[in-house]
Formats: structure tokens, C-alpha cells, sequence
């Protein structure tokens, strides 16, 4: 098939590469011509394993191009992916300013049947909006084209979306009509062999399964971080409620780990747009103003224990810091809980040494030169002429740590682990204060 991608971005630039990988004709389009000039130069914008190799594998193989010009995009492709930023709004909600954009894009050059496809995640509606929008174009143009608008909402997981497209769990496909349908399980019909796992229904319940998906999850987040501080109230230990809780198939194991919040381009922004959507329909989602509360609450704790340690004024402390990025496998700092530490630490007059393996540059882009922090190659390096060691992503590389050499080189032996990387008997053994997340 061919197909045309509007956004090289996370999700935009992912969908591209692997609908290529299955032998489609995909064409990528982006505004932004330093992007496209990189992307045809083989580089990637983002961290994110093995897109790089699928980039470059189906750029050599022809089956994969990036460009600028609208008019080769719109008359590219039978299906028109719309995967451009929904950045919040002033007020939270979703900007569906680029969709709109993207949607007449297609409407003012389009000259045959389209059918257009919402990758972007959009607030409830969005499909009948494109579709008023196109048609309204149409109409103006004085000609009349039959197009499909469909919802297909992606599921991908941070560190992991190549993976997650290529062996989906579910292929949620929103259609109002049939040839949209037929068209979408042809497209989607390799990752698809095994067993059926398309999922069609109506374009506005499409919408609403993407926000619902990612305010559960949100919500096991928040709730077990709930657990983990009256845990520590009550010498209880999180990790063993977590798998007595896990344990049962009702509930499973998944996003039940506590710390020191979540963050991230999809979580805090769906939350917050899902809840002001439901305001805008005269409903209160009592829980997501919870869910949302906790975890803003949550990532000010990592400050507050060390504060408790060490007193407010922190201006002789040097503090090693591991993780930036708000997840493993992604330089992504957005919400990070990282950032809020930072800030906490220096309002306090603390001065921060960080490793991360892969968002450094991204901090470098956020922060500058700020002599306050430092950045360095190693874990270890993190550690030279540090007061205590705070660890706020979980790494692989972070949980086999040397405790000897830790303990050796930080000037007050004590480790804040804010994702309970490690058993406290054993770091506490070992001769180090160790303060996590509902551990005991």
C-alpha cells in the first residue's frame, strides 16, 4: 500500500518506519526542514531501540522517504496518517491546532478518494471534526471527492514502541464506514497472523479507549504510590503487598510499582486533557483530579526525605543524581520527575552531579550551562566529590551498583532510591543509610 505519514515525530516517525518494514510505500512528511534533511541523511531525532536500523534498512530498500513538499505527500498516499503533536493548551486540554492543520492539508490537494487517519491522540469528537473540516474544503474548492476519516490510536510504550507496533496486543481501528475498515485491516494485516487482535468500533469510542488506557494506567501509578507512603507510616513493605496484590489475576502485576511519580509526553498530558474534557461535558472525574494530585504530590517526596535528612538548607551539598530521562530506553525529559528534583534541590542551594545513558543532550537543551549541574559519562563519576546519591530512573545499568565503592566515595554513606531498585537489607549491610519508596 501507500501510505503518507503527516509528522516525523515519536509516534509519526515510528509508524512510518515499521508500516515500511512490512513492504508499504510510506512517505513522511514534516514542516520542519532541518528534521527531514537529518532523517534523509539517516539520523534519527529520537532515542528510541532498533528504529534506527528499520530507518535505514527501508530507506535503502526504497520503501521508506521523508520530504517537505505537501502536494507529493497528499497525492502519495491512499491512507493519510496524522500523527502531530496535541500539545496542552493554556488551559490543559488538547491543541488540535496541527491536526486541523494537517486535515485541510489534505482537503485543498487531495483529487482522488483519502481515506485520513487520527494516529495523534485527540480528545473525543476529533474524527467528526476532520470530517466537517475536509468537507468543508471540498465544498469550497467546488468539487467532490469521497474521503474516510478513521481513529487508530497508538499503544506504544516509550523504550519499547518499535517492538510494540510490530507485535501489537490490540489494533484499536475506529471507522464510520466500511471501505475505511476493509482498507485498515488490509494495512494491518501482518502484524495481525497470529491471532486476531484488530478491534473495530466508531471513530468517538476509538478516541475515548486511547485516554481511558493511558488514565488506568496513570491511576495503578498513583494508587500504589498512595500504598507505598502510608506504607512507610505503618513498617509495612510495598514490594510484598505489590506481589500479594499482583498475584491475583484481577489485578495483575503491571504498573503496580511505586515511586517517585510518572512523567512523560502521555500520561500527565492525557490525564489532564481527559479531565478537562469531561468538565467541558458537565462531568467531574473525581479520580484523575486524585490520580493527577498524587503524582505532582509524589514527585516532590525524593526533596522531602532528603530535606528531613539533612535539614532546608542543602548550599554544602553536592548531590549525585542517576536517571534524567522520566523512563528507562528514552532520552525523553518531558514531566520528568527529574526536572522537579532539580529545580527542588537548587531552590535549597544543593549543586547536582547527573549521569543519564541517554538524555543527557536533553539536558543540556533544557537546563544550558547552568553551573549548578554537572554533567558527566559515567555512574560513577556522578559519585566523585558527591554527598549522597539519589537515583530517580531504573536503569539497568544502575541496579548492579558496587555498594563498597558507592559507600567508599560518597562523603555521607546514604542512597534516595526513588524506584526501589534495590532490597534494603542488603544495601543497609553493606554500611549505607538507604531510604526508597515503602520499603522496609
Amino acid at each position: 500500500m501507500k501510505v503518507s505519514v503527516i509528522g516525523t515525530g515519536y509516534v509519526g516517525l515510528v509508524t512510518g518506519a515499521c508500516l515500511a518494514e512490512t513492504g508499504n510505500h510510506v512517505l513522511c512528511l514534516d514542516v520542519d526542514a532541518k528534521k527531514i534533511k537529518l532523517l534523509n541523511q539517516g539520523k534519527i531525532p529520537i532515542y528510541e531501540p532498533g528504529l534506527e536500523d528499520i530507518v535505514k534498512r527501508n530507506m535503502a530498500a526504497g520503501n521508506l522517504r521523508f520530504t517537505t513538499n505537501v502536494e507529493e505527500t497528499t497525492e502519495h498516499g491512499l491512507i493519510q496518517f496524522i500523527a502531530v503533536g496535541t500539545p496542552p493548551d493554556e488551559d490543559g486540554s488538547a491543541d488540535l491546532q496541527h491536526v486541523m492543520r494537517a486535515a485541510a492539508t489534505i482537503a485543498q490537494h487531495m483529487r482522488e478518494y483519502k481515506l485520513i487517519v487520527d494516529k495523534s491522540t485527540v480528545p473525543v469528537g476529533t474524527a467528526d471534526k476532520v470530517r466537517d473540516h475536509v468537507q468543508q474544503i471540498l465544498n469550497e474548492r467546488k468539487i467532490n471527492i469521497p474521503f474516510s476519516v478513521s481513529s487508530n490510536p497508538e499503544f506504544l510504550k516509550e523504550g519499547d514502541a518499535v517492538n510494540d507496533f510490530m507485535r501489537p496486543e490490540r489494533i484499536v481501528i475506529g471507522v464510520d464506514d466500511v471501505k475505511a475498515a476493509e482498507l485498515m485491516r488490509s494495512l494491518y494485516l501482518p502484524f495481525n497472523r497470529r491471532s486476531d487482535r484488530i478491534i473495530v468500533m466508531d471513530t468517538r469510542s476509538a478516541e475515548m479507549t486511547k485516554y481511558a488506557a493511558n488514565a488506568m494506567l496513570a491511576t495503578r501509578i498513583s494508587f500504589m504510590n498512595e500504598l507505598a507512603l502510608l506504607a512507610e507510616k505503618m513498617g509495612v513493605d510495598i514490594e510484598s503487598v505489590r506481589h500479594g496484590i499482583g498475584s491475583d489475576s484481577r489485578i495483575g502485576n503491571h504498573f503496580l510499582y511505586p515511586g517517585c511519580g510518572y512523567g512523560g509526553s502521555c500520561f500527565p498530558k492525557d490525564v489532564q486533557a481527559l479531565r478537562l474534557f469531561a468538565k467541558t461535558q458537565g462531568h467531574d472525574l473525581k479520580i484523575l483530579d486524585a490520580v493527577e494530585s498524587v503524582n505532582n504530590n509524589q514527585k516532590g517526596v525524593l526533596l522531602e526525605k532528603i530535606i528531613a535528612k539533612f535539614g532546608n538548607d542543602l548550599s554544602s551539598k553536592n548531590i549525585a543524581l542517576w536517571g534524567l530521562a522520566f523512563k528507562p530506553e528514552t532520552d525523553d525529559m518531558r514531566e520528568a520527575p527529574s526536572r522537579k528534583l532539580i529545580e527542588g534541590l537548587w531552590s535549597h542551594g544543593a549543586a547536582i552531579t547527573a549521569y543519564d545513558p541517554a538524555a543527557m543532550n536533553e539536558a543540556r537543551r533544557i537546563f544550558g550551562n547552568d553551573p549548578r549541574l554537572r554533567l558527566v559519562d559515567s555512574p560513577m563519576s556522578a559519585l566523585q566529590g558527591a554527598d549522597v546519591l539519589v537515583i530517580v530512573t531504573e536503569w539497568k545499568i544502575f541496579r548492579v551498583a558496587d555498594f563498597e565503592t558507592i559507600k567508599q566515595t560518597l562523603r555521607y554513606p546514604a542512597i534516595f532510591d526513588g524506584r526501589n531498585l534495590f532490597k534494603p537489607s542488603e544495601v543497609r549491610a553493606k554500611g549505607l543509610e538507604y531510604f526508597s519508596i515503602g520499603r522496609i
